[in-house]
């Protein structure tokens, strides 16, 4: 019962931490505003994590989808297709569910913080498979485009810039989409541009 209830209060002080660090930044967030949003002792986050930075990097090796990920899917991404449809649905999945913590994970991107390095360490697994897997199907002639870097910056806007989707929700007419179709749009998009519509499963 004392091991629940402890695994308990250190989820409390993530998601307290969370909350917060999106709101006001990393900077501007202190550990005793974490355990006040939490309900916790101010000594927690030191039992719990080492301090304020380790909190951080707790939340994006808890929540960012990375070599776990890869190493459970290694059979369909050695398939360019099947391995690029399942990284936009996992990274789509992701993105919708984890809004906060992509939002924090962009703001230290964007202040190129001490903390991108490691945010760095654990998407660029994910970032490097695309990139293959892209990179293959031009190989096997299943994709068609003329620089990998380029295409791959395309794609990856197209998998990221979604989120900034509530700047434009005044132009749109047709409500909230479901992940399925979020998804579904999403991969038939990208291999619209990949030139491998043809490859793409009946709907």
């Amino acid at each position: 019962m004392q091991q629940d209830s402890s695994l308990d209060m250190r989820t409390k002080i993530l998601n307290a931490a969370i909350r917060l660090f999106s709101k006001q930044g990393f900077g501007a967030t202190t550990v005793r505003q974490i355990c006040e949003e939490a309900g916790a002792n101010v000594a927690l986050v030191s039992y719990y994590f080492g301090g304020k930075e380790n909190v951080f990097y707790s939340i994006v090796d808890e929540y960012f989808p990375s070599a776990e990920m890869l190493e459970k899917s290694g059979e369909v991404l050695r398939d360019p297709i099947a391995g690029l449809m399942l990284l936009i649905e996992q990274i789509t999945v992701y993105r919708t569910r984890a809004p906060d913590v992509a939002n924090i994970i962009e703001q230290e991107i964007l202040m190129r913080s001490p903390r991108m390095e490691y945010i760095q360490s654990r998407a660029f697994p994910v970032w490097t498979k695309l990139r293959d897997l892209l990179q293959k199907g031009r190989e096997q002639g299943v994709f068609h485009f003329r620089s990998l870097d380029s295409t791959l910056m395309m794609v990856l806007g197209s998998l990221l810039f979604y989120k900034r989707s509530y700047y434009f929700s005044p132009l749109f007419t047709e409500g909230e989409q479901t992940m399925e179709d979020r998804i579904h749009d999403t991969i038939r998009y990208v291999f619209n541009g990949l030139g491998a519509s043809g490859h793409l499963p009946e709907s």
